[in-house]
């Protein structure tokens, strides 16, 4: 690409100012963009992007602004701040908004404590079949295929980046603790080991009478 298709000289990125710089870049980024990514474009040290990243976003939030400058999932974006959600919604939602099912949270909730974790486990653990469930969290970008069970060979699931950056997560290690808001979760492992029947497609149909537990599917 030459000078005149960029409208930059070569050479002259690292003469940019640093901070408006940033702000320009992450007017347009898609996803977080991580500092190392961000000083290797403004071809700065990886400590003063990030210096100067923390110093923006404390900027904005003495400021007041709508706007805040938030790390999410190991990356740096712009999001509205929560207290104005009301009119963001009313102006790009504007009631159109597709959310996710009450399966599709129970669901994603599954993958995202559980990880990796095969389809029919999740089916296991919620006691219905997801299958439908699950496409459509693929479908979204919110799960992914990360290999296989070397016992069964079922393909394994993950959460991604963009799920972290939906819920506001750093990482993994800042999901809540599940220990508070279900005092009985190991009953409730017990039972899906113990009484809970595979959704293995390959297991062998039970010979010892009709089945006691109905399977119904979600979409």
């Amino acid at each position: 690409m030459s000078e005149e298709t960029t409208g930059t000289p070569a050479g002259l990125v690292a003469d940019l100012g640093l901070r408006p710089a940033l702000e320009a870049v992450l007017m347009v980024v898609d996803e977080p963009a991580t500092e190392e990514h961000l000083a290797k474009i403004l071809e700065r040290p990886r400590r003063q992007v990030a210096d100067a990243l923390r110093e923006l976003a404390d900027e904005y939030t003495a400021q007041g602004r709508g706007f805040e400058l938030r790390l999410v999932a190991g990356g740096w974006r712009f999001y509205t701040r929560p207290e104005y959600a009301a009119a963001v919604e009313r102006f790009v939602l504007d009631g159109q908004q597709a959310r996710l099912t009450q399966a599709a949270l129970e669901t994603l909730a599954v993958v995202a404590y559980r990880q990796p974790v095969s389809r029919s486990r999740v089916s296991a653990v919620r006691g219905v079949n997801c299958d439908g469930v699950m496409r459509t969290l693929l479908q979204r970008g919110l799960i992914e295929e990360a290999g296989t069970e070397p016992e069964t060979g079922a393909i394994l699931y993950t959460t991604t980046n963009y799920f972290l950056e939906r819920m506001g997560l750093r990482g993994l290690d800042e999901l809540p603790e599940l220990a508070p808001f279900l005092p009985e979760a190991e009953a409730i492992e017990a039972e899906t080991q113990e009484g809970v029947p595979s959704f293995d497609p390959d297991a062998p149909e039970p010979d010892d009478g009709p089945p006691t537990n109905t399977t119904t599917t979600e979409f």
